[in-house]
């Protein structure tokens, strides 16, 4: 296959092999994409001669000089056996000298390793069963290969393993497979080490899977059926292979371009005009709000006692009525999904952001207070108390009764001892609703610890009731006036209140005839429960929304978020649970108890929903990129069901169709899903096969799989599970680690490269980046989707979920 810019994203590979003499094909796969043609050909990585030479070391002639069998290669990159950064000789001799003890021998006393330490020196020390090996092979698998190491060993053993020329670090790999060093490897020793290496990239294979995985290579190599293999085939599988390792493709190169990159202000102003217009207006109001009331209690009376400290509580307190009313509205769920249906808000209101915002009004709340309670207490009241009596009894002495108050008299006051009160639940609910808190980070106290999660965000945060009805108490006990008229605080919350109160009374009686019927229950590996449920009737959602669920055996309080992991024109519903909280690991427990009991009545679950999610834009794009880590792959999956149910209706022509998908289906859609476990891909198996048969018919989805466990291809210790995977998927077309037609690559996705490949692949587009995640990724992602669209004509527009 050529490779061009319009080639698939993943880096390919073309092998041709035959596994019989008298069979010849050809195998051309797009790794880990679903648009691959997969055709399970039987062939070898290379064609034997009839009389296969005898065995000498790779690289040497008969008479013992070099020997160059298919040409000497100079590839850094491929078969390291090294990790590619940081690990320079100067690090090794650092290790070496914090590990070396001094033993005498023949030439005097000298610094020496143990042979077991091997491993660390080299910076092996998670795979130091590995380093043995390794050590092992270049010792020629002698008896006394367990002696210690010099440093001059250990130095020819660096200067072998570092060795520029990629034939040297075959024969190196080869000796490593070669278990009894007689030049030869036969299937035993194969699955010897399969099943070495298994376990040093945490992947699960069975002692039958490892003997099939040995059969298979012998299989593809040892054609004239010796029973073994030699090194000239191994070098020649290697190279067929493995991985050259791609280097990154700049954006500098981009030539032929239509039209001139955009400035980085530009790409800013697109990206966060919405946020940036809504904060700014935000921010005017309660500008507005604490002018007109700081210009208003500068002409009163109570100023001659109090000054400016009065006019700035009184300004932070016109803000804080205002920001506790908007608080409730980005939570109103109900309103914010009905409205982001309308394309004119939703173009203009970043409804995506409720939560954020929510957040920011949060931090004004702080503001508010501090200036409003801390001005009150710290400068108004004092004054009040300490002014001089004359002036006193001429501005404010009506307001308290003609008996100037001392401080605590003031403090006892309704209006002071609610405000104080609203203040102490406020400093119980903020702080309980931060990231740390909610998580449980482990860099909190353990004694912190116990006390915060989850749960205990939730019921803290309900704490806003008390806190509303001290609001209005507080409002109606003013002590500096009498008229009704000036206190306003119940006009500003009104509605609000209404509105949320409403929607949680809709939620209440709407959840409570929504116990819904559990079709299927499947407890994957990783804690993972997925719940099949039965779809009540005049539900509807589209693609990329989720519900609320709620398990009253756990909490008849507690409802939590879930992405539905089912196509709209499913008749049923579905979501994935990772057990990460307290609350998930209950209901895992529950469902796992019911199984294994055979419990004919599982628990009961009530849903609410479903609500808008950042995903449901994708409509907007025709060139659509979702990122998931782990379980934040769910968002993506009713979205890829979606698109595989709408492909399978001729009429389709990537237009509306069905109940419930009124908006057209992207003209391409990529799916990277990076997951630390092998057993996470257990989740979705199904859903990867429907998208890679869909795509036999018009390729519009590509899936791109990485695992994060497994060394990253070009390493040594995940060599022979890459030549296992690529003879499995070319016999069989199935992928060994996810066995799905979905190919799986090795390590952390090289981000800059693949946004290198979008760019280029799609000149010109505006593209759509989802990603369900950690923060941590979502930041390098939004900064490479500023850079390439800055950069280049290609316009990246990054979108992260948030509930």
């Amino acid at each position: 296959m050529e490779i061009d810019d319009e080639a698939p994203l993943s880096d390919s590979v073309t092998i041709a092999i035959s596994l019989s003499p008298s069979s010849s094909s050809s195998y051309s796969s797009s790794s880990s994409s679903c648009s691959a043609s997969v055709v399970p050909h039987p062939f070898s990585p290379l064609q034997q001669t009839a009389e296969s030479p005898p065995f000498r070391p790779l690289g040497m002639s008969e008479s013992g000089g070099m020997l160059s069998l298919g040409g000497w290669s100079h590839d850094g990159e491929r078969l390291r056996f090294v990790d590619a950064e940081g690990n320079e000789w100067g690090n090794v001799v650092n290790r070496f000298n914090q590990l070396a003890t001094v033993k005498g021998g023949r030439n005097g006393h000298q610094e020496v390793v143990k042979w077991s330490d091997f491993g660390s020196c080299i910076g092996m020390r998670e795979t130091a069963e590995f380093g043995e090996e390794v050590l092992r092979a270049m010792r020629g698998g002698r008896r006394d290969w367990k002696r210690d190491i010099t440093k001059s060993e250990l130095h020819s053993y660096w200067c072998r393993m570092t060795d520029p020329w990629l034939d040297s670090r075959i024969l190196l790999f080869f000796d490593l497979c070669d278990r009894n060093m007689d030049g030869r490897i036969d299937e035993r020793e194969m699955k010897q080490v399969i099943s070495l290496i298994s376990p040093i990239n945490k992947l699960a294979i069975k002692k039958k899977e490892a003997e099939e995985y040995a059969a298979l290579i012998m299989e593809a190599l040892d054609l004239q059926h010796r029973g073994y293999i030699q090194a000239s085939e191994f070098e020649a599988l290697c190279k067929a292979i493995l991985p050259k390792g791609s280097s990154t493709i700049s954006y500098k190169k981009n030539h032929g371009q239509q039209q001139e990159p955009i400035s980085k202000a530009e790409i800013l102003f697109r990206s966060y005009w919405r946020r940036a217009w809504i904060i700014g207006l935000w921010l005017m109001i309660c500008f507005a709000f604490f002018t007109w009331k700081f210009i208003q209690y500068s002409h009163r009376a109570a100023f001659q006692v109090m000054g400016y400290c009065l006019s700035t509580a009184k300004g932070a307190a016109e803000t804080l009525k205002f920001n506790m009313a908007l608080i409730l509205l980005p939570v109103c769920r109900n309103t914010i999904t009905w409205l982001r249906n309308n394309p004119g808000l939703n173009s203009v209101i970043p409804f995506n952001d409720n939560i954020n915002f929510h957040k920011v009004i949060a931090g004004g709340i702080v503001i508010g207070v501090i200036l409003h309670g801390g001005t009150h207490l710290a400068c108004d009241f004092p004054r009040i108390s300490g002014s001089d009596r004359s002036v006193f009894r001429q501005t404010i002495a009506a307001n308290f009764g003609y008996q100037q108050p001392s401080y605590f008299q003031i403090l006892s006051t309704t209006e002071v001892a609610s405000g104080i009160a609203m203040v102490v639940l406020m400093m119980i609910a903020f702080p309980l609703a931060t990231k740390w808190p909610r998580r449980q980070s482990p860099s909190l106290p353990r004694s912190v610890r116990k006390v915060t999660g989850y749960n205990t965000f939730w019921y803290s945060h309900h704490l806003f009731v008390p806190v509303y009805a001290l609001l209005i108490v507080h409002s109606m006990f003013l002590f500096l006036t009498d008229n009704l008229v000036e206190k306003t605080t119940w006009m500003y919350i009104a509605i609000p209140v209404l509105l949320y109160a409403g929607e949680r009374i809709i939620r209440a009686i709407r959840s409570g005839f929504s116990e819904v019927e559990i079709l299927k229950v499947s407890l994957y590996p990783g804690k993972v429960l997925s719940l099949k449920l039965q779809k009540p009737k005049g539900f509807r959602h589209k693609s990329g929304m989720y519900i609320f669920i709620q398990c009253p055996q756990i909490s008849p309080f507690e409802w939590h978020p879930f992405s539905l992991t089912c196509g709209p024109e499913d008749d049923y519903l579905s979501v994935h649970i990772k057990t990460l909280g307290d609350w998930s690991c209950q209901l895992y427990s529950l469902f796992e108890e019911a199984i294994l009991t055979g419990l004919k009545q599982y628990p009961k679950i009530y849903i609410d929903g479903p609500y808008g999610a950042s995903s449901q834009d994708h409509i907007k794009y025709d060139i659509v990129v979702m990122v998931g880590l782990g379980i934040g792959i769910t968002p993506f999956i009713s979205i890829l069901k979606d698109i595989a149910t709408r492909l399978k209706k001729p009429s389709s022509n990537h237009a509306a169709c069905g109940e419930g998908s009124l908006e057209k289906i992207p003209l391409k859609a990529y799916l990277y899903w990076v997951t630390r476990e092998q057993s996470s891909f257990n989740w979705f198996t199904d859903v990867m096969k429907e998208i890679a048969d869909t795509n036999q018919k018009q390729a519009v989805v590509e899936v791109f799989n990485f695992l994060t466990s497994v060394y990253q291809e070009g390493d040594a210790r995940s060599a022979l599970i890459t030549i296992i995977q690529s003879l499995y998927q070319a016999k069989y077309g199935i992928d060994i680690v996810s066995r799905t037609p979905v190919r799986t690559q090795f390590g952390r996705p090289n981000w800059f490269n693949i946004f290198s490949k979008l760019a280029r692949r799609h000149r010109g587009a505006r593209i759509g980046v989802f990603y369900c995640g950690p923060m941590t990724l979502a930041r390098e992602l939004e900064k490479l989707c500023t850079k390439f669209s800055t950069k280049t004509n290609t316009i990246f527009v990054f979108h992260k979920e948030n509930y």
